[in-house]
Parts: structure tokens; sequence; C-alpha cells
């Protein structure tokens, strides 16, 4: 009978605050996850606002793209015709 007492305060006083600072632990960092799911919730729902002139800035970079393609077939054409044949 003595031994179950003794197993009862160890458990009480050893087991017992080991698996309640585990789980203080835990719960923090599910409070920092939570706090951070909200905040990326809050900027995502004002990103979105800045999308809606999104198709003309697509647009606008398709015309870039273009030029560039343009003018990089000129340069690699002129380096060709400088470059010696093998």
């Amino acid at each position: 009978m003595v031994l179950w007492w003794i197993g009862n305060a160890v458990l009480l006083f050893v087991v017992l605050p080991v698996v309640i600072a585990l789980l203080n632990r835990v719960l923090a960092a599910l409070e920092r996850i939570r706090a951070a799911a909200d905040d990326i919730l809050t900027h995502g729902v004002e990103l979105t606002v800045e999308l809606n002139d999104l198709p003309a800035r697509l647009a606008q970079t398709d015309a870039v793209v273009e030029q560039i393609a343009v003018g990089a077939t000129r340069y690699a054409g002129s380096v060709a015709a400088l470059l010696p044949t093998k």
C-alpha cells in the first residue's frame, strides 16, 4: 500500500507538472499560429484590392516582353553575322 501512495505522489508531483508544461508550450505555439493566420487573412483581403488593375499591368508587361524579344533577336542576328562559321 505504501508503494501505491509513493506512485500517486510521483504522478502528482513529477508527471503532472511535466504534462502541464508541455501542454502550455503546445498551446502557446497554437496561439502564435492562430495570430499569424489571422494576420495573413487580414492582409490577404487588403491585397485583393491591388489586383483590380492586374489585366492592364499584364498587358503592359506583355508589350515590354515583346519589345525585348524583338531587340534580342536583332542583336543575336547581328552577332551571328560577325562570328565565323564552322
